[in-house]
């Protein structure tokens, strides 16, 4: 079970509100036969977002109105109720699945259902139905576009974050233990490299929510301000050093491997790349403090130095290749390849010829 966040809590209380309002304007105010109506709908639009709310309202009108009047129109046919609901079932159903109104489709058979079922379908009974329906609709709207409307940009930056810390945590993890894995131990590794994508999908998907709160919103710039989320190009850079990531822990995972032909690297590459690794965590974890507290220039001067340390590291790689047989050559090839994709793709904008990614250190700006 999911422990309920600030978000879910204040939705909740949103959509309670705002089926009572609609109670007592229909119930108390407006004297409607058929009051549930009303806040059944306004609890079913106070979406996650006011857009959402907006055009579900749009949708579910439509088929609860073509429900209400298609049972109507059958029963005023038939002059039987369960004839009725033999005609007109099917085409209630059909619509429902055929129109591009998503999870709203449900609401025409269900409404033809209780229109037919409780025998509300004279021209009077009709007329109130939507009339109370249209209300709990624009009740439904305004409490959440009104009422602490949901905006989703702590999110995208909550998830922005986390990329470069849990990879900071992973080059750590690797560097750490080069001089003793095996291969369960490159497996987990490999697998956590595998993981850094569902982060990834994750915050593309924060995006598009937190792009969807911010139309038709009245108040999403009087709510109280947040983080600014780092633009697009954020994701592209850590896209490509999580993919650095999965095939160095692939060449890992491959010469821990007895399966494989791919020899473990001498323990002077390995030490070599343990140094290496510790200083790209270090520049990922600056590149983290970075998107929190803003650009620094202090902090940019040790990243450049960390990141200056890692390329002497993979100096001292190039020089484990000397006198090495071929296979191992192999390997250690194998990891240079990686390790210098790695810090390409970790170096300032300025410094990568032919590429228009930017920098991680000026994302957050």
């Amino acid at each position: 079970m999911t422990r309920p966040d600030r978000y879910m809590m204040v939705q909740s209380l949103k959509a309670a509100g705002a089926a009572a309002l609609a109670w007592a304007l229909t119930g108390w105010w407006l004297q409607a036969p058929m009051a549930l109506m009303a806040p059944w709908t306004a609890v079913a639009l106070v979406q996650g977002t006011v857009y959402r709310s907006v055009r579900t309202a749009v949708e579910l009108l439509l088929m609860i109105t073509s429900g209400t009047l298609l049972a109507a129109g059958a029963a005023a046919l038939t002059g039987d109720t369960m004839t009725a609901m033999v005609v007109v079932l099917p085409v209630a159903v059909l619509l429902g699945n055929c129109a591009p109104v998503g999870q709203q489709g449900l609401y025409a058979a269900t409404t033809a259902l209780f229109v037919l079922a409780y025998g509300s379908y004279s021209l009077s009974a009709v007329g109130h139905r939507l009339l109370e329906t249209a209300v709990g609709a624009a009740v439904g709207i305004a409490v959440n576009a009104l009422v602490l409307p949901p905006v989703h940009s702590l999110q995208v930056s909550r998830l922005a974050c986390a990329l470069p810390s849990t990879c900071a945590d992973l080059l750590r993890d690797i560097a750490e233990n080069t001089d003793d894995y095996d291969e369960a131990r490159a497996a987990d590794w490999y697998e956590s490299a595998q993981a850094l994508y569902r982060t990834l999908a994750d915050l593309r998907e924060a995006r598009g929510w937190a792009d969807e709160s911010v139309r038709l919103n009245p108040g999403h710039r009087f709510r109280r301000s947040v983080r600014p989320a780092p633009p697009q190009t954020w994701d592209t850079v850590w896209t490509r050093v999580s993919d650095r990531l999965l095939t160095l822990t692939l060449t890992l995972l491959e010469t821990a491997s007895d399966r494989r032909r791919l020899p473990r690297p001498p323990e002077s590459t390995l030490t070599e790349l343990s140094a290496l690794l510790t200083a790209a965590a270090e520049v990922c974890g600056i590149d983290r403090t970075i998107m929190e507290r803003g650009p620094d220039d202090e902090l940019g001067r040790q990243r450049g130095d960390h990141l200056a340390r890692a390329h002497e590291a993979h100096v001292a790689m190039h020089g484990t290749l000397s006198g090495t047989v071929p296979e191992v050559t192999a390997s250690i090839g194998s990891l240079l390849a990686d390790t210098q994709a790695l810090l390409d793709d970790l170096a300032p904008a300025e410094d990568r010829a032919g590429t228009t990614a930017t920098d991680p250190r000026t994302a957050a700006r």
